[in-house]
């Protein structure tokens, strides 16, 4: 088994910066591929960018390109996502998300752990 807890997420200015991390504890000799999901209010859980066990990887949802940077350092068990230039459209729960493997995933069924979410709101 693996935990995972979010944190940083917070209030922002529409164009401000956050950081999101994901502290991973547990069952942490395994290979993991990782992932940022985002729930808005009414809306499904998406996509918002993985990345695979070595770093090397990364995926991004096109409304986040260029903005967003998903990195992660194994040594701390932990994945981060550098957000910003961020928009009210921003505004959401956002989860981590966890999958023993090296290559990343992009559909959150295929995500075995997942954190309770952390919320990230954008003011216009």
């Amino acid at each position: 088994q693996v935990q995972l807890v979010e944190s940083g997420g917070g209030l922002v200015q529409a164009g401000g910066s956050l950081r999101l991390s994901c502290a991973a504890s547990g069952r942490t000799s395994s290979t993991y591929s990782m992932a940022w999901f985002r729930q808005a209010p009414g809306k499904e859980r998406d996509l918002v960018a993985a990345i695979s066990w070595s770093g090397s990887n990364t995926a991004y949802t096109d409304s986040v390109k260029g903005r967003f940077t998903i990195s992660r350092d194994n040594a701390k068990n932990t994945v981060y996502l550098q957000m910003n230039s961020l928009k009210p459209e921003d505004t959401a729960v956002y989860y981590c998300a966890a999958v023993v493997g090296t290559w990343y995933r992009i559909h959150q069924w295929e995500y075995d752990y997942w954190g309770q979410g952390t919320q990230v709101t954008v003011s216009s």
